[in-house]
């Protein structure tokens, strides 16, 4: 009975999720649709021409996967962070703590809002991607997981954010002052090969980068990085991102007072 409740509860809390940026899909996914567009018409077309192949591969085909998985983490990430703290701005957080709901359910419900939408982001990033480039999937389980689990691991990043943010302004600075780094210097629009050899070294620091390299595997069956590491990492890191979540969540870390 306890379980058909916590079912009840975690899927109206998916629902109120999905609902939230599928109401609003003109801001949630077509920007990312219009932005992916426009990385290959400037980065594939023009400039990919001026850098030709890269690692056996074209530049636009090259730079496909981690296009997709770009959309996958910020839509993510912005999910989550961005619904909790609305929740914590209106108060009806405190609703769901004082509820008979255990804390572990609602910290799921944020994170498959989150994965549901990066899942549907990197959907239609794909079909976008699929007008501009001939590229097939090598290894489906290989796209499918990682992307899960990426998208898994950035919704609990935007859950912690969440919790620690005390104002609008706060859910913006982490995305545009280490993520978005990270993400253009993980791999996407380049091989850690063609930098020199400190560089490739300094490279190897960035999870982002393990993320993209076994996404690429997946679709083009090629990776400068272990593809059997790139899974330990993932998901070590979500292992702790998911306890510390659940702690935060437990002790009401910004949320009582």
């Amino acid at each position: 009975m306890t379980l058909h409740k916590n079912l009840i509860a975690y899927n109206t809390i998916l629902v109120k999720e999905v609902r939230r940026f599928s109401r609003i899909w003109v801001q949630t996914i077509v920007p990312a649709m219009v932005t992916t567009a426009l990385y290959f018409i400037i980065f594939g077309n023009l400039i990919g021409k001026q850098i030709g192949d890269m690692e056996g591969f074209t530049y636009l085909d090259y730079i496909v996967p981690g296009l997709i998985l770009m959309s996958i983490i910020t839509n993510s990430y912005a999910n989550v962070v961005s619904s909790f703290y609305s929740a914590k701005f209106q108060r009806n957080i405190e609703e769901m703590l004082i509820s008979p709901t255990p804390n572990y359910v609602i910290l799921l419900g944020f994170i498959s809002g989150g994965v549901a939408r990066g899942m549907s982001v990197g959907l239609a990033v794909t079909i976008v991607a699929s007008f501009f480039s001939n590229f097939a999937i090598h290894h489906f389980f290989v796209v499918f997981s990682i992307a899960i689990l990426t998208s898994i691991l950035f919704a609990l990043a935007g859950f912690i954010n969440g919790v620690f943010a005390k104002s609008f302004d706060d859910i913006s600075i982490i995305p545009t002052f280490v993520l978005a780094p990270l993400t253009y210097l993980g791999g996407i629009f380049y091989s850690i090969t063609v930098l020199p050899e400190f560089w490739q070294t300094v490279s190897l620091a960035n999870p982002i980068l393990y993320m993209v390299n076994a996404f690429r595997y997946g679709v083009l069956g090629a990776s400068d990085i272990n593809i059997g590491l790139s899974y330990a990492i993932i998901s070590g890191f979500i292992v702790v991102l998911f306890g510390f979540s659940l702690y935060l969540l437990e002790k009401g870390h910004g949320i009582r007072t």
